[in-house]
């Protein structure tokens, strides 16, 4: 039974980084303490295009540095600080998903009262069967939906991109980093 469980047990897939020195992985001009820094743009866009490419296998991260620098005390902070980084930027992308999807609801609203607005109108223009009232009662049919596409797109397709990048940040969050030393 444990032969078998270890055949079916995923390994997470190793993402190497090479560095010459610590620093290199952090951005240069933020000024947080250092185990608050912000990743590099560099870094962050490898890690996160290397997550993106393995489709939700597990990964780890193998940070590879030359001994002086592994035996700095900041070494230590290397696993925390990309962690915090990940745990921030998926905070990031919650507070878009909710921004979006309170905007998609102010937006349904502003849509469905113009929706309501335009049948209105069209009951009002159906008194007579002129060719002119034909064509704005079709009008307003059209235009009163329309409007209301605006909401539709948050709430059918707009959320998802933003919900799998904070998934995949939340993934990010929970890293396993190794440090390693560059051969």
């Amino acid at each position: 039974m444990t032969a078998n469980s270890d055949r079916n047990k995923v390994e997470a897939v190793a993402v190497e980084l090479r560095l010459d020195r610590i620093s290199r992985l952090y951005n240069s001009l933020d000024p947080a303490p250092f185990n608050e820094k912000d990743l590099d743009a560099a870094a962050d866009e490898y890690i996160v295009g290397s997550a993106e490419d393995l489709s939700g296998r597990p990964m780890r991260l193998v940070i590879m540095l030359p001994a002086p620098e592994l035996a700095r005390p900041e070494a230590a902070q290397i696993p925390d600080a990309i962690r915090h980084h990940f745990v921030l930027r998926e905070l990031t992308e919650q507070r878009r998903l909710r921004a979006m999807l309170h905007r998609g609801r102010i937006s349904l609203l502003i849509g469905l009262a113009f929706l309501a607005a335009c049948l209105l109108a069209r009951e009002i223009l159906t008194t007579s069967e002129t060719t002119t009232n034909r064509i704005l009662d079709e009008g307003l049919l059209i235009v009163g939906w329309v409007a209301m596409w605006g909401p539709l797109d948050v709430f059918l397709y707009g959320w998802w991109p933003i919900a799998g990048r904070r998934r995949l940040f939340a993934d990010l969050a929970r890293l396993d980093v190794e440090l390693r030393p560059l051969k």
